[in-house]
């Protein structure tokens, strides 16, 4: 039986913000999970966000199988520029729609690397809808403390996400 716990939750403001942080994250659950419902100010219709664990830019490798506007896509990336996790929509997408995912990061505090999974989700009311999954890697021992998403452009107004601790009985 697991035991999901709120940590925190970050709610945008009317000014947007490049990133959305989660630090000094306890050390005291078996796993997290984080809950996003995102929009950004890029111009177009979808945007990519992406997570940095304890503000390291390297040792992370993706795999991403989904649908991007209609078309099937499949993708592996290990660099950090394109430590992409999932879609949220643009300016140009259906006025206040956002897009979701869930990420869940098993045994955070191990000594072991650190595996992640999110499902997403974005839509826009035509034919653009992206949704998709993504398996990945942090090549690193170090237990997460911190967790940053970003994207290329800011998070709009009442983007938001919330951290859960699992504690495992």
């Amino acid at each position: 039986m697991a035991n999901m716990i709120p940590i925190s939750t970050v709610t945008v403001g009317s000014g947007g913000a490049s990133t959305i942080d989660f630090v000094n994250i306890p050390q005291i659950y078996t796993d997290l999970k984080i809950v996003i419902s995102a929009r950004s100010s890029a111009s177009g219709v979808q945007e990519r966000f992406k997570a940095v664990f304890n503000g390291s830019t390297s040792d992370y490798t993706l795999r991403w199988l989904g649908n991007a506007a209609g078309s099937a896509v499949s993708y592996t990336r290990t660099d950090f520029g394109d430590n992409q996790l999932n879609y949220m929509p643009g300016s140009t997408a259906t006025t206040s729609t956002f897009g979701n995912a869930e990420i869940y990061i098993p045994n955070y505090t191990s000594s072991n690397f650190k595996s992640i999974s999110v499902d997403g989700v974005m839509e826009n009311n035509s034919t653009t809808v992206y949704f998709g999954l993504l398996a990945g890697l942090w090549s690193n021992t170090s237990p997460i403390t911190s967790f940053t998403i970003s994207a290329g452009q800011p998070f709009v107004q009442y983007s938001s996400a919330t951290l859960y601790g699992i504690r495992k009985y």
